[in-house]
């Protein structure tokens, strides 16, 4: 027994308050508070907690969008293959998506909403993921979906939706116009009104906007090269990115009138057999699958030729996803005659393809953009007969793989050396310190952890910058024949050279790249090693 009873303690003054707020400044603490404030900022603001948004394009021009669905000019059948699940034909051409970028009015127009840059609903993406990493299932599915709205389920992609196509404010499409309030920002009579649309643009009023027409990669869709289209559109390119259902996309919502919305995931070669049920053979399968981009490929050249004929209004009406309100208007102000097509990894393949036999009026190219052509997506075509420019990423270049019983890279750079032969100017570089990825929009979002994960040494944004630049200059060469900046440089490697790579050559090292030698183009080197060239 105590001698005295114990007298009652006082209550701090805190203890309503719960144990978790009251501050105890621990590395612990502070870094859960800090973790917690960023998620409720990113809540407030509607920021993303970890991707980064997507740049604004550092063209003169607004970007607009427009996303096309269309019916083909005939349903039918690609190859006969079928999936063994269904029997259902797996290269059946019903319909065809691509987004429309292009030069629009700043300033001029309210800007209502912008695409997302995974499209809704995000469990048909998250399903195609799941699917390709051989996981596909009811949980991880859901585990998917939640991930990518974690990561990048909120982000926008920064163009404005059916903004009119670029007129009378900016670069004027009337040649008729030579007062400098009529022609926007462009000063003097009709000659100098030219020349300086060439000089600006690559093309005169005359011939309208250059049209391009891309392929994306594997695993990919039209929405994961937002930033390179964009960036060319704001520099007065029209890009039609296409997305393809031969299975290489991750997933795509198929809308068609008077039927239901279909869903088309990724599928594998195992999952279809050939129309008497024998196994598809590799080759067999890439041929299918290359074919139906090729034929995709054609059907968007047919609608953007009505486009440009006058039937927008059409086009616009028949379009199930309900854009290209301004469609009408843009009779006239493409250059359809002589489209460009341009591809990334397995896209890259399918451009080449579509040089085969050509220019021709299904596929009207008078060059191609040519980024990572693939390596295990079937044999690139040689049948060529226009310029192109291939680009290869630093991985690329720097990973000796074998192709059909030689190198990769010397079967590209074959290919390109003897369209030079054939005398179209044609170059074959590598992008130093980039990586596979480096032309989509991946790195913008994720820089630190694509960097960390594909090794990738450059700046993401230098990335981009040097692929938009070398394409516009190779564009402007189509335009006008002219060399300028990388592709005026002869070629220095006919290999790819590992010890003055991307970070050990530098300017000044060597005595050929010295201003008074090289011009202003003296640092080139720290970016890019000239393989073939048609300078």
């Amino acid at each position: 027994m105590k001698p005295f009873p114990e007298a009652s303690q006082a209550r701090p003054a805190t203890s309503w308050v719960p144990p978790v707020l009251r501050p105890r400044f621990t590395w612990r603490y502070v870094a859960c508070s800090l973790a917690i404030g960023y998620v409720l900022y990113s809540f407030v603001a509607s920021r993303h907690l970890l991707a980064h948004p997507l740049p604004q394009y550092s063209g003169p021009h607004a970007v607009g969008a427009v996303d096309i669905e269309a019916s083909a000019s005939s349903p039918r059948l690609v190859d006969p293959a079928r999936f063994r699940a269904t029997n259902e034909n797996a290269f059946e051409l019903r319909t065809f998506l691509f987004t429309l970028y292009y030069p629009a009015s700043k300033g001029q127009h309210v800007i209502k909403h912008h695409h997302d840059w995974i499209p809704k609903p995000l469990s048909v993406t998250a399903a195609g993921y799941a699917k390709f990493a051989h996981i596909g299932n009811f949980f991880t599915n859901a585990l998917f979906t939640g991930a990518i709205k974690l990561l990048v389920g909120n982000i926008k992609i920064p163009t404005g939706v059916d903004l009119p196509l670029l007129g009378d404010k900016g670069v004027t499409l009337d040649s008729s116009s030579t007062s400098s309030e009529s022609s926007g920002i462009l000063p003097g009579d009709g000659d100098e009104v030219e020349k300086i649309l060439l000089e600006r643009t690559g093309h005169t009023t005359q011939e309208g906007y250059p049209v391009i027409v891309f392929s994306h990669g594997m695993a990919s869709s039209r929405t994961d090269y937002t930033h390179y289209a964009g960036e060319l559109a704001s520099r007065g390119y029209v890009v039609a990115m296409l997305e393809h259902r031969d299975g290489s996309s991750p997933g795509s919502i198929i809308q068609e009138a008077g039927r239901a919305d279909e869903t088309r995931l990724t599928f594998r070669m195992s999952e279809v057999e050939s129309a008497e049920g024998r196994d598809l053979k590799e080759d067999d399968f890439k041929k299918a699958q290359l074919d139906f981009r090729q034929a995709e490929i054609e059907e968007a050249v047919r609608v953007l030729r009505r486009i440009n004929a006058g039937d927008g209004a059409d086009v616009f009406a028949a379009n199930p996803r309900r854009e290209g309100a301004h469609l009408h208007d843009w009779a006239g102000r493409l250059d359809t005659d002589g489209m460009i097509v341009a591809g990334h990894s397995y896209g890259a393949t399918g451009a080449m393809q579509a040089l085969k036999g050509g220019p021709s009026q299904q596929r009207p190219f008078r060059g191609a953009i040519i980024l990572d052509p693939g390596k295990q997506s079937g044999r690139l075509n040689d049948d060529i007969d226009v310029p192109v420019l291939v680009v290869h990423s630093n991985s690329w270049s720097s990973k000796r793989s074998m192709f059909y019983g030689r190198a990769h890279f010397d079967t590209v750079r074959d290919i390109v050396a003897g369209n030079n032969k054939q005398g179209h100017d044609s170059w074959f570089l590598t992008s130093l310190g980039t990586s596979h990825p480096s032309v989509t929009d991946a790195p913008l979002l994720e820089p630190r952890l694509l960097s960390w994960t594909t090794g990738a040494k450059i700046d993401v944004y230098e990335a981009l910058r040097q692929y938009v630049h070398v394409s516009e200059d190779f564009l402007k060469f189509l335009a006008d024949g002219g060399k300028r900046n990388l592709l005026a440089e002869p070629a220095e490697f006919p290999e790819y050279d590992e010890g003055r790579g991307f970070g050990k050559w530098k300017p000044g090292q060597g005595d050929d790249d010295t201003k008074e030698k090289g011009g202003e183009w003296a640092d080139w080197r720290k970016y890019w090693q000239v393989h073939v060239s048609a300078a």
